[in-house]
């Protein structure tokens, strides 16, 4: 079921589709927000038994539904919720143009354009040297800022997300080169951080990014 973060956004977690390494990345989040434009949907992926989520999300749907995806395999369920609406809404899919090859039928893909406005008057943001193809969301409506992997929470805090082996190598490079594309995100003043692994933050979001770009980078390890 939806769980309510603050008055028109809510959040729900399902079981990872292909990835099940442990306690960290077991289940992922997915969120739904309530702005101007209609119901706006980030990442969303439906659990193995959907109904109660479904309930919660068709309650919400109006004349539009928007569906915003910040990297591209998080595509997951918005092909099948577009079927499931299309027929009473204006249903449209938001990604990076990488996003549209993971969907059979692309008629309701759009392609996000970092610092175009976008439904909800969200804006995305490009990150990484060289670019990533992960998008950062920032959300006005409820000051929230919704990120796909770079950024996760593992215990009780928020962190940076690198791949790879840890050395000092790596530790330059976040440091040096990834982190900083992530520093204007600072200037937003978001009140919430929405990560799709681990708990969101849900006050004091900008201080609490700060903080994890000044934290070394994070590396889930295999038990």
């Amino acid at each position: 079921m939806l769980t309510p973060l603050a008055d028109g956004l809510w959040r729900w977690t399902a079981r990872h589709p292909d990835w099940h390494p442990g306690e960290f990345g077991r289940e992922v989040a997915s969120f739904a927000l309530r702005t101007d434009d209609g119901p706006v949907l980030v990442d969303p992926l439906l659990p193995a038994e959907p109904g109660a989520v479904l309930e919660h999300l068709d309650a919400l749907v109006e004349d539009r539904v928007v569906i915003l995806i910040t990297i591209p395999y998080h595509v997951r369920s918005a092909e099948p919720l577009w079927r499931r609406w299309r027929d009473r809404a204006e249903v449209t899919i938001w990604g990076h143009p990488a996003a549209a090859k993971r969907l059979e039928n692309a008629a309701a893909f759009r392609t996000i354009e970092p610092g175009a406005p976008l439904p909800g008057s969200a804006q995305a943001y490009s990150i990484g040297r060289p670019r990533r193809f992960e998008m950062p969301l920032y959300l006005p409506s409820h000051r929230g800022l919704a990120f796909g992997d770079a950024v996760v929470e593992t215990g009780g805090e928020l962190r940076v997300w690198a791949h790879g082996r840890f050395d000092e190598r790596r530790l330059r490079f976040y440091r040096d080169r990834f982190n900083p594309t992530l520093a204007p995100l600072l200037e937003l003043d978001a009140e919430r951080v929405l990560v799709t692994h681990g708990e969101p933050v849900l006050s004091d979001g900008a201080v609490e990014l700060r903080r994890a770009l000044e934290r070394p980078p994070w590396i889930l390890r295999s038990s």
